[in-house]
C-alpha cells in the first residue's frame, strides 16, 4: 500500500476536544512533529477531520 507523512503545521490550543483526541490518535505530538501512516480509508478519515491543521504528502518508495 501507499504511504503518507502526516505533519501537524498549527498548534492545538483553543482546538474542540474531538480534534485533539484525533491528531493523538495520530501519533501527532506537538507542533512541526510528522508521522508516516499507512493510506488506509480509516486514516483518511482522520486527516479529513483535522485537515486544517496538518499537511499532508504522498511518500515514495
Amino acid at each position: 500500500m501507499a504511504q503518507i507523512k502526516i505533519s501537524l503545521v498549527k498548534g492545538l490550543m483553543g482546538r474542540k476536544p474531538n480534534q485533539v483526541k484525533t491528531i493523538k490518535a495520530l501519533g501527532l505530538t506537538k507542533r512541526n512533529s510528522s508521522v508516516v501512516l499507512e493510506d488506509t480509508d480509516m486514516i483518511k478519515g482522520m486527516v479529513n477531520t483535522v485537515s486544517h491543521l496538518v499537511k499532508v504528502e504522498e511518500v515514495k518508495k
